[in-house]
């Protein structure tokens, strides 16, 4: 996204539905975008709608829906204290929701709001180019596709889209191929006049190839979200010709450094095709992706006391476990994508057998700000990190910071400031199992060093499309139609490419079939918001896992909010709940 779009301070174009209202009106917003005065028109239309998409992936909604929904993630009531939240999350994993579920009830309405906008930007929009402004040919066109985008979530976590042109009608429920071919005509609507010069934080003719290709690729069990997916050739045929467009671009290129794809610098980096620029303009800019796995007790900037963790969710026990069946007596470390060791410690210092923070006031490595960056990846066991005094600073040494083993500081377990953080496989519900330290956690998103405090106007973009998955489609597509040997080379380029830490890169796969498949796009993909529907179309989301055992396929679809079918009550038929809700 530009820089000038970004600070665009838009008053007057934001809407959102109002359910209580039976021809669904909408009151004026204004955007939550620092800066001062009138944007001149065309900036000012698209940016609530760029903008509102870090709250629509926010975890407290729909990232956090996606995410603790599949078997990547599970998020516990921790020692009894925090984040329960109603049970929200609890139901979420269960596969237990109501439609009173406040966590989907947050996503669908900041999702709904986030259609909304891009329809006022549109009708902004469309007069201008009806009246010859070519200018605003572009912006209108991504406006479309964003739209298009939104939507497609829609279908994908509720089974139906709206359909609006002007706000003041009332919007369109529709479902099944009538949603499908409406999302499809407005990507093809737009796609052949779009270019590729606007950067990851704005929709390209590259991101609009993608959406299609995942539409087709999505497409079976959209049709029929609660039956056995049949994956037409026609459209897998679709999903190579769109994959295909976009790795011959010469557009986009695999990054050597996979964690490079999520730290500050990653608008400029050539594999990401759509990303949430957060080059700390938007106030709503954070790190939550960034801090919300990791411990209470850690901290990921020197600079900054108040950037540490929020024990959120872990991954669980099961989704760690595709990384041993795949890697066998090796340790999964050895993948680039699982770890990248950043605290150098001597092995006298890491042996921490008989020392507790009682007795390891010299156990320390001494670390400037500059030089001190988290290990990432999955963590296990116990991280190594700043460490407080009594008056809540962290403890200095000579020209920097002690960097110590985390001290377990937070929660109400027997470990409380007295032992480390030690990120166990075991996380669930019991009362051992959700206890603050439990479960490995994820850090696979730099704590922005631009950022004043570490946690808001983050300066790394959410990714929401990138070259890696491109290859894992295309290879899906091909292995559907029985082209064995063209997915197993999409799959060992893509693992292949990694080659920044070369004893981490990869090995090449001999063979390739759906189960590894699936587990290829965990490793490469994880926690960035397609494990729930890979799981679905893969056939695996009515397995049982940690702490779920629901087999219902109705479960495949969220429940639509009661506040959303109340709202509407009035016009009979209008909102129908999903089956089994």
């Amino acid at each position: 996204m530009k820089r000038n779009i970004l600070l665009a301070f838009a008053i007057g174009l934001l809407t959102v539905i109002d359910w209580s209202c039976t021809d669904l009106k909408e009151e004026v917003l204004d955007e939550s975008l620092f800066g001062q005065g009138q944007a001149e028109v065309i900036s000012g239309a698209i940016a609530p709608a760029y903008g509102q998409v870090s709250w629509t992936w926010r975890h407290t909604n729909y990232y956090g829906l996606q995410l603790i929904a599949g078997d990547d993630a599970i998020l516990p009531y921790r020692g009894g204290t925090d984040w329960f939240d109603g049970g929200k999350f609890l139901d979420t994993h269960r596969h237990s929701i109501t439609p009173g579920n406040d966590l989907v009830g947050s996503s669908w309405n900041e999702l709904t709001l986030n259609i909304s906008r891009t329809l006022s930007a549109i009708e902004v929009l469309r007069p201008l180019v009806a009246a010859g402004n070519t200018a605003a040919q572009g912006p209108l066109d991504e406006m479309v596709a964003l739209r298009a985008y939104l939507n497609m979530i829609m279908l994908d976590g509720w089974g139906l889209v709206f359909r609006k042109e002007s706000s003041n009608e009332t919007s369109e429920v529709i479902r099944g191929q009538v949603a499908i071919d409406y999302i499809q005509s407005e990507l093809e609507s737009v796609v052949d006049r779009m270019g590729n010069t606007g950067g990851p934080g704005r929709i390209t003719q590259g991101a609009v190839y993608g959406f299609l290709a995942r539409l087709h690729l999505n497409m079976a069990v959209y049709k029929d979200p609660y039956g056995t997916p049949d994956f037409a050739k026609a459209d897998m045929d679709k999903v190579i010709e769109y994959t295909d467009k976009i790795i011959n671009s010469g557009k986009y290129d695999l990054s050597p450094e996979y964690f490079e794809l999520f730290n500050d610098e990653n608008n400029s980096n050539a594999e990401l095709i759509f990303a949430l620029d957060q080059r700390g303009v938007l106030q709503r800019e954070h790190s939550r992706w960034a801090y919300w796995s990791i411990a209470g007790s850690q901290w990921g900037r020197l600079e900054y006391p108040s950037s540490d963790g929020t024990d959120g969710p872990a991954i669980t026990s099961d989704f760690y476990q595709t990384w041993v069946d795949s890697y066998g007596d090796v340790d999964p470390a050895a993948d680039a994508r699982f770890y990248q060791h950043n605290i150098n410690v001597s092995e006298e210092l890491a042996n921490l057998e008989g020392k507790s923070p009682l007795n390891d006031e010299d156990n320390y490595v001494c670390m400037t700000p500059e030089e001190f960056e988290m290990n990432r990846g999955i963590i296990r066991g116990t991280p190594w990190g700043p460490r407080k005094n009594s008056d809540g600073q962290f403890i200095t040494c000579d020209g920097g910071y002690r960097i110590y083993p985390v001290k377990q500081i937070k929660g109400n377990g027997p470990d409380k400031n007295v032992g480390y953080v030690d990120h166990t496989l075991q996380v669930d519900f019991t009362n051992e199992g959700r206890l603050h330290k439990t479960g490995y956690r994820v850090a696979k998103y730099q704590f922005s060093r631009t950022s004043p405090n570490a946690n808001n106007f983050s300066s790394v973009d959410l990714v929401l499309m990138r070259l890696g998955e491109i290859y894992l489609m295309r290879a899906e597509a091909k292995l559907r139609n029985g082209d064995n040997a063209g997915a197993l080379t999409d799959v060992n380029t893509l693992r292949a490419s990694r080659t920044a830490r070369p004893a981490q890169t990869p090995p090449a796969l001999q063979s390739i079939n759906l189960e590894s498949l699936l587990a290829e796009r965990g490793f490469e993909l994880y926690w960035e918001g397609f494990r729930r529907t890979d799981q679905i179309r893969f056939g695996t989301y009515e397995n049982s896992w940690t702490e779920k055992t629901n087999s219902d396929p109705k479960m495949r679809l969220f429940p639509i909010p009661q506040s959303a079918i109340d709202g509407a009550s009035n016009i009979e038929g209008y909102i129908v709940q999903n089956d089994g809700y």
